[in-house]
Formats: structure tokens, C-alpha cells, sequence
């Protein structure tokens, strides 16, 4: 009997002149091409690992996967040693794959996510009956749900109208993801819960977050500066769910400041 899916090798391009790997996870519903704003600002500085998860865009051939195997697929292409930089639910699967395989991450970056999405008793995030209206919702007009995810990233920016078009031309640019994959990853963004777990990370921890960000509340930032105290948090003003399309060189000066300081 064969497997319901035929497994293929995830999308993985690499560019960038530097002497550090960084692998960069993109968000829910979206693909790599969604780091095109800051590509070229980052590969003078790093070797950047640009993926499509496990059934998105060019990663075709994969269903819904659990968030630990979804790290492990893109661990089994990743370098060796590297940094891992995650947006959103890309977050998540970064955090996995340190918690899995610390010795081969050398240090974690975590944008616009948070190690709990749902929200729960003082614990801000969002509400655990909006992600089951968008597993709903999405059975019934797929694209105008996407579309209003992406919108909902960008509200309350100055840019916000540019910046969701931009991410509408990102998903548009690749074959959509099923739905079955979609509904996989709002599961996960439902149901994971790293907060304890990812307290006794020894390797250094950035969390970047945007001000305005209605899906990660920046008060994540100050409730993890409590919980993770070797973590460092940078808070981005005027940004939302996207700080590095709303703000890409203050975004990628974080990024670089961080990676190359002296340990």
C-alpha cells in the first residue's frame, strides 16, 4: 500500500558571502520568498538559507506534519552548525529544532512569534475559537481567508496597505499550499505550548516584535523577559506583525548587531 504522500526535498535555495549560516523560516501560508525585502541587506553579512516549509509554496508533496516533524524535515537539510531565524509560526519551528538538536544551532532568532500563540489565562495571544474560525473558514473561500490573515499582519502600520500587497504577491507567487496544510499549521499555532521547554536554552536568544502586532501583543515581550532572563527582546515602534517588510534596516541592523557580537 503506498503512503498517502510521496515526500520530496523541501525548497532550498543559499546565497550570501559570509562565514555564518543563517537559515530563515518563513510564516503560516507563506514561502521563502517573502525575506526578498531584506535578501540583499543580509548576504554581505551571512550565508542565508532560504526555505519553504513542509508543504508550502516549492515544498510541494508534504501534508499536514506535526510541529516536531516539521523541524525535523528542515533540520535534515540544514547545515551542520547555524543560526535559525523564524517568523511567526516559522518561529515555532525554529524553537523546535533548537530544543531538538541544540548542538547544531548556534543561536536562535525569533520574529513577530511567541512560544504560545493561543491565548490563555494571563497569557495574551490570540483567541483559541479565532484560529478554528480560520480552519473553517478556509474549507469555505480559501483565498479570501489567506487574504485576510495577511491583512490582519500589517494593520495599524503606515505601510499597511503596500505591506499586505506585498505579501499577497509573495503567496501568489508560488503554488498554494492544500488546505489540509494550512489547517495542519493553524493546529499547531492552536496547540503548541514551548514556554517551559525553551527556558533552559543555553544558546543566544533574540525575540524581535512589532508594536502594533495584533496576533503576537507586545506584551509577550516583557512576560518572556521574566521567564527567559538570558534572552534578549527588541521591540520595533510603528511595526506589526511584519517588522521586516515594514522595517527592513532596522530589522536586519538587530539582526546583524546581534549574530556578530563578541561571546
Amino acid at each position: 500500500m503506498k503512503p498517502p504522500y510521496m515526500m520530496k526535498p523541501l525548497f532550498w535555495r543559499t546565497v550570501g558571502a559570509g562565514s555564518i549560516d543563517l537559515v530563515l523560516l518563513h510564516g503560516w501560508g507563506l514561502n521563502a520568498e517573502v525575506w526578498s525585502c531584506i535578501e540583499t541587506r543580509l548576504s554581505p553579512h551571512f550565508r542565508l538559507h532560504l526555505v519553504d516549509l513542509p508543504g508550502y509554496g516549492r515544498s510541494l508533496g508534504f501534508g499536514a506534519l506535526s510541529l516536531a516533524r516539521m523541524a525535523q524535515e528542515v533540520m535534515d537539510m540544514a547545515p551542520p552548525r547555524a543560526w535559525w531565524l523564524g517568523w511567526s509560526l516559522g518561529g515555532l519551528v525554529a524553537s523546535q529544532a533548537a530544543l531538538d538538536c541544540p548542538e547544531r544551532v548556534d543561536g536562535l532568532i525569533t520574529v513577530a512569534s511567541s512560544p504560545c500563540f493561543s491565548a490563555a489565562q494571563e497569557w495574551p495571544g490570540i483567541k483559541p475559537e479565532v484560529l478554528l474560525g480560520f480552519e473553517q473558514q478556509l474549507r469555505h473561500d480559501f483565498q479570501r481567508t489567506v487574504e485576510r490573515f495577511l491583512a490582519l499582519q500589517t494593520l495599524g502600520t503606515e505601510t499597511a496597505r503596500e505591506d499586505t500587497r506585498l505579501l499577497k504577491q509573495v503567496v501568489l507567487s508560488q503554488p498554494l499550499p492544500p488546505v489540509e496544510v494550512l489547517t495542519g499549521g493553524l493546529d499547531i499555532l492552536r496547540g503548541a505550548d514551548l514556554r517551559d521547554r525553551l527556558t533552559g536554552l543555553s544558546m543566544p536568544l533574540l525575540r524581535l516584535y512589532g508594536y502594533l502586532d495584533g496576533l503576537v501583543p507586545r506584551k509577550v515581550a516583557g512576560l518572556l523577559d521574566q521567564r527567559w532572563p538570558d534572552s534578549q527582546s527588541v521591540i520595533i515602534p510603528k511595526a506589526a506583525h511584519a517588522p521586516f517588510i515594514s522595517h527592513p534596516d532596522l530589522f536586519c541592523q538587530n539582526i546583524i548587531q546581534f549574530i556578530t557580537a563578541p561571546r
